[in-house]
């Protein structure tokens, strides 16, 4: 069930309605988001629901048998390890599974075959469940959480709605278990809802999904990366721009439209984009894309793997290892591992180049104006050449259109239309947008009373409906 249909324009109607009529009835409340949430989720393949039903099952057994195990008189630290780290071996043999056997069986019965052993490992060909790996990163903040002492485990139908609450549940935010089960203790305010906000958000998200994203995919994006060689140097130029700025409107459309859903529901998200094309530095762009994501592998991967605690050699090689495997969570395929290895590789040049220049007392780079465009050109550069490989079908797909850069020289080429141009251009413009403007916006549409309010999500809907695709695609993150 996508966002931007008709189907879930009634869908979210009905769910809105009884929302509020059942809140005040709390225990009541959670049974109906709960099937809610089934049917939202099972509208893509029933039998996904059952995967929704063992995650809740298994997980909160595990997390009650950490937060035993912590209360034991002795021994317990080791118990509860024991516990913790069967919850996190179930969760990622599960996605292991369902992602990455028949990745791994392939390359392994390549191997073999290299050597005349035969192809020992079967293909399963197993559909792969939508949003499955933001589903597995959500459930193992539950234990490790209940492990560190930051969390306890929840009243069952309380983590059964954590699981399943449908607004996030296919492509994020990724919202952490005691970030998201406190808003579940009390009955939600209908007379705190930033409505407004709501509104922009979810407006803004259509925008950028239906108006930007899906008309660069269809007009230039696809058809480069389908065949690259029949592109020219400007063509592919742009089309690389184009990538860039559609998976940025895409992705951060499908977050906006979450938040936005759940503010109306009475239940606040995490934020998961802060302008990432305006990053001066590398490290800055995953403080700013995806946060969520980049948060929690610092915070369950990063750190626990030494951080930057054991020297200079283990901080750049703990950035390498947590991008790689960050590359892996995002698809089966050795583009994005190369992807992530590119991204760690350059987080740990860039960390020893700051650390050369502290020691010898330099001064931070970017100190004019003119340094912080170039900077902020060059991150651009190095994330659009990484989202070749993200976007590639193939390591030989990715290469090829990196090569119609310097082999495709003459003319600009029919894809380079006046639309092409002015939405890569629009794209990365509103990142540059204060947040001032933003919020003045949203105070503004707040003032129009709701008949005003009306009129200008009638007007906006209507339009976007007439200049928007007949159909709207599939957001780029549901494949993860």
């Amino acid at each position: 069930m996508l966002f931007p249909t008709i189907t879930f324009a009634v869908f979210f109607l009905l769910v809105y309605v009884f929302n509020w009529a059942l809140m005040p009835r709390l225990r009541l409340w959670k049974w109906f988001i709960i099937a809610a949430s089934y049917v939202f989720y099972g509208f893509w393949d029933w039998r996904l629901v059952f995967l929704l039903v063992a995650a809740t099952l298994v997980n909160q057994a595990l997390g009650v048998q950490v937060y035993r195990a912590l209360g034991g008189r002795s021994g317990g630290k080791a118990a509860a390890r024991r516990w913790v780290v069967l919850a996190v071996a179930v969760n990622l043999i599960t996605l292991g599974v369902f992602k990455y056997f028949d990745f791994f069986a392939a390359n392994l019965n390549d191997v073999l075959g290299v050597f005349r052993l035969g192809a020992p490992l079967p293909l399963l060909h197993i559909i792969l469940p939508v949003g499955i790996s933001f589903l597995v990163f959500r459930m193992l903040t539950y234990a490790i959480d209940i492990y560190r002492g930051q969390l306890e485990p929840a009243p069952a139908l309380d983590f059964a709605v954590y699981v399943a609450f449908f607004p996030y549940l296919l492509a994020g935010p990724i919202a952490r278990a005691r970030e998201f089960l406190p808003q579940l203790t009390s009955p939600r305010n209908p007379h705190t809802v930033d409505s407004s906000r709501a509104f922009v958000l979810i407006l803004g998200g259509l925008v950028k999904k239906m108006l930007i994203a899906d008309y660069l995919s269809t007009h230039i994006v696809n058809g480069l990366f389908a065949s690259p060689q029949t592109y020219s140097s400007w063509e592919t130029l742009w089309g690389i721009v184009a990538y860039s700025v559609q998976i940025y409107c895409d992705f951060s459309a499908y977050a906006d439209i979450a938040i936005g859903i759940s503010l109306l529901l009475g239940f606040e998200l995490p934020a998961n984009f802060d302008a990432p094309y305006t990053a001066r530095t590398i490290q800055d762009f995953w403080r700013r894309w995806h946060i969520t994501l980049s948060s929690w592998l610092r915070d369950y991967l990063y750190i626990p793997l030494g951080g930057n605690r054991k020297g200079t050699g283990r901080t750049y090689a703990n950035l390498v290892v947590t991008f790689l495997l960050g590359g892996l969570w995002h698809g089966a395929g050795w583009t994005f591992v190369f992807w992530g290895l590119m991204h760690g590789t350059g987080l740990a040049v860039e960390r020893a180049r700051m650390d050369t220049r502290h020691r010898r007392g330099l001064p931070e780079p970017g100190r004019t104006p003119g340094a912080r465009a170039l900077q902020r050109l060059w991150v651009f550069v190095f994330v659009s050449v990484a989202w070749v490989f993200f976007r590639a079908e193939s390591m030989s797909n990715a290469f090829a259109v990196l090569w119609r850069l310097i082999a495709g020289l003459g003319s600009i080429g029919a894809a380079v239309t006046f639309p092409v141009v002015g939405l890569c251009v629009l794209g990365i413009a509103i990142q540059y947008v204060p947040r001032r403007a933003i919020e003045n916006m949203e105070a503004g549409f707040s003032r129009i009373g709701w008949v005003g309010q009306g009129l200008v999500l009638a007007l906006a809907l209507f339009l976007i409906d007439v200049l928007g695709p007949v159909g709207p695609a599939e957001f780029l993150y549901f494949k993860f």
